[in-house]
């Protein structure tokens, strides 16, 4: 145990000037904020179907080489790269936990259930002219799903920074059916997260 112990803190302490050393070649350090204080997977491809290769705790450094613009970043991993989500990563340290835990959603009326999610299909209305929403999150730094269905247990498209612009296909109760201009991807996005522009 002590053997395993000394090794770990010899990798860790390898890691710390590798990072220090990246961010002279064009790698930037970056830090994990998740708002819930667990761990951050990290994939082998830029894409939420990737095989998880691997984790990073809260408020640990990340030596990003490049922020892909689609969501995902390449992050150093061992001696190759691997991929996080974007938005898990902050300029500054946050300490050892978050300055705010968002409650985890219980299942409502916003398709969590099976009955749920066929009401909302049923008040489906498709607009007869598109219009444009903009996405507004709870935080101005933070983030919108765009999701494949009207639930949120439905497989995640794309996040949504503040402001994004969206054109709205079909009303529903809680949702909306949406297309995002610059990728042509349709997706689904909660109504109350966005701002009729």
């Amino acid at each position: 145990m002590k053997r395993l112990a000394a090794v770990l803190t010899a990798l860790i302490l390898l890691a710390v000037p590798c990072l220090t050393m990246a961010q002279t070649n064009g790698v930037t350090v970056r830090y994990v904020y998740t708002e819930n204080g667990k761990t951050l997977n990290i994939r082998s491809y830029a894409g939420p179907n990737a095989s998880v290769i691997g984790s990073l705790p809260f408020g640990s450094q990340v030596g990003v080489v490049k922020n892909l613009g689609n969501g995902w970043t390449e992050i150093i991993w061992g001696s190759g790269y691997a991929y996080v989500m974007s938005r898990f990563l902050v300029n500054e340290n946050p300490g050892s936990s978050p300055r705010r835990i968002d409650p985890v959603p219980t299942p409502s009326s916003e398709g969590d259930t099976v009955a749920d999610l066929n009401r909302e299909f049923r008040s489906a209305r498709v607009v007869q002219t598109p219009y444009t929403v903009v996405s507004r999150p709870v935080r101005a730094s933070g983030w919108v799903n765009l999701r494949w269905a009207p639930s949120l247990e439905a497989e995640l498209i794309e996040t949504c920074p503040q402001g994004k612009e969206l054109t709205v296909l079909t009303e529903m109760n809680n949702w909306y059916q949406v297309q995002d201009p610059t990728t042509g991807m349709i997706g689904f996005i909660m109504r109350k997260y966005v701002q009729v522009r």
